[in-house]
């Protein structure tokens, strides 16, 4: 699924393509990611508009379309973006396309139809209405803001990372590697870490997402370019620790299935 980092990607890559492009025409190829909007409506009301700024909060991209209001974009398990000049084929599982005045398309692209397109009146009111906790990466989040969300829930550590009513932007993926760099086992409970483990895991659930990010979150390259000690090009059935060798072991969390090294982060007493 595309977490913060893979969401970031899209932003930079819509940024780069797009910003400042008039829609000419927009077209629904799927109305269910759209939920109950009517495909002609939401075309109507997105034709002429222009992409005057984007946004990223946790794992949505907002796109600000000026008095036409935002458009937001979640990408479920494995959507994408993806810009192409007049000529260039259409790319496959395209749910919506923003045909632009004089060259190019903007495509949604969703293979497994798990996610969403919505067009609102105002960034900050959709953040509020669902629920959002402070953007992993947000400057003004800082470690005692990150220690008190944690604190204020007694879960596994795991699981706090992943509620994105605490903390956005971080899924199952992100999560099992910032555990393995704190060094922190997966089922610890919130409560039951001290200030400097909490810091411990500020500073790591930074500096992971941040990396992420620089190496091509999404790519293929990406986890050729991670450094030595991470644990995401291990993250599979037969994976060695890259830290002490062992073998990575898995358990369930929120129904997903989290991998770990038993050694390098050992259960809570």
């Amino acid at each position: 699924m595309p977490e913060l980092p893979e969401v970031e990607i899209f932003k930079r890559h819509l940024d780069a393509t797009s910003l400042g492009r008039r829609i000419d025409e927009a077209v629904v190829n799927d109305r269910r990611i759209i939920g109950t909007a009517a495909p002609g409506e939401l075309a109507a009301q997105l034709k002429g508009a222009r992409l005057t700024a984007s946004r990223r909060y946790g794992k949505y991209l907002l796109i600000d379309l000026g008095k036409s209001g935002w458009l937001v974009l979640h990408f479920g398990m494995n959507g994408s973006l993806q810009y192409y000049g007049n000529g260039a084929e259409e790319p496959p599982y395209d749910r919506l396309r923003l045909d632009f005045t004089g060259d190019g398309h903007l495509a949604y692209v969703n293979p497994r139809r798990i996610g969403s397109v919505e067009l609102v009146p105002d960034a900050d009111a959709f953040v509020a209405r669902e629920g959002l906790g402070p953007d992993a990466l947000d400057p003004g989040f800082g470690a005692d803001d990150f220690a008190h969300a944690l604190q204020a829930t007694k879960r596994d550590v795991k699981s706090a990372l992943m509620d994105q009513g605490l903390v956005a932007g971080i899924g199952n993926l992100y999560s099992d590697e910032i555990l393995f760099q704190a060094q922190l086992h997966p089922k610890t409970p919130t409560d039951a870490l001290d200030r400097a483990a909490l810091r411990r895991l500020f500073t790591k659930m930074r500096s992971v997402l941040e990396i992420a990010v620089r190496e091509g979150a999404g790519s293929e390259q990406m986890l050729e370019r991670l450094p030595r000690g991470f644990l995401l090009p291990q993250r599979k059935k037969g994976g060695r620790c890259p830290r002490c060798g062992g073998a990575i072991a898995t358990l369930k969390s929120g129904g997903r299935t989290g991998y770990f090294c038993p050694h390098c982060q050992p259960a809570p007493r």
